[in-house]
């Protein structure tokens, strides 16, 4: 049976303290930074595989005797520097604490940045990626910390597809609600019913201990609830055992205060 938890965010609490204020952004910070460490060493295999593919070609290029197989081979050097490059910045992009305001963002473009920055370690773990834009939907979010909610999704469902399987990415929008829509879809374990409203809870974490006696914190899900509550959105969730789990963010196209 499939089951769903849709946790509608609350109106927002009262101005907390400045301490409090600083703890959370230390909180999210460090989650950010934990997400990097996951994706770490499968950015740097594919760093160090384009650096391979720019100095063979340049061997090629200063052996070739022709023009044309000189040009060919600058030209592959261009596109192995220019994918390097996206890839670095993506990952110093999602790594800097990102503390700007909200901000007009096509969401298509977002997800596609995080798609870059996790797509190595999905081939590393044998996910295949499906991805569907049904269109190209703008709204006011705070990027970095859309990019954070998105990264960690991608990272969860990984995880829950130890022998590999398909990610599904999917864009869409309500057109009546005047929302935009995010659903990221796994083949893998599945949550069991009873631990559907407890994954949002901070410190409550079903990832088992790894070979290095390391399991999930338990935070990684309540800071995307908190980012996405305070983008007056929504998450859901609805899980089959076995068969796997699919996340849909909802996020308004306007806050309250920007109509």
């Amino acid at each position: 049976m499939t089951t769903g938890n849709d946790l509608l965010a609350p109106p927002a609490p009262t101005t907390p303290t400045s301490e409090t204020d600083s703890l959370r952004q230390q909180l999210l910070q460090a989650q950010r930074l934990s997400s990097v460490g996951e994706l770490a060493s499968s950015v740097a295999h594919e760093f160090n595989n384009v650096i391979a593919t720019i100095i063979n070609y340049a061997k090629i290029g200063l052996k070739g005797q022709t023009p044309a197989a000189q040009a060919q081979a600058f030209e592959k050097i261009l596109r192995g520097g220019q994918r390097a490059a996206a890839v670095v910045n993506s990952m110093l992009g999602f790594a800097r604490n990102n503390a700007a305001g909200r901000e007009n963002t096509d969401i298509v473009h977002l997800v596609e940045e995080v798609l870059l920055l996790t797509e190595k370690d999905l081939s590393k773990h044998r996910v295949q990626m499906d991805k569907r834009w049904h269109c190209r939907p703008w709204a006011v979010v705070v990027p970095g910390q859309i990019e954070q909610i998105l990264v960690n999704l991608v990272i969860n469902a990984r995880q829950a597809m130890t022998n590999g399987g398909r990610l599904r990415v999917e864009v869409s929008e309500n057109q009546a609600g005047d929302t935009v829509e995010i659903k990221i879809a796994d083949t893998g374990t599945g949550i069991a019913p009873e631990h559907l409203r407890q994954i949002f809870e901070p410190f409550f974490t079903t990832k088992s201990p790894d070979e290095y006696g390391r399991g999930g914190s338990g935070l990684g899900l309540s800071v995307c609830r908190q980012i996405i509550e305070q983008h007056h959105g929504r998450i859901r969730v609805e899980s089959v055992l076995g068969k796997g789990s699919t996340f849909t963010v909802k996020l308004p196209k306007r806050l309250p205060d920007d109509v």
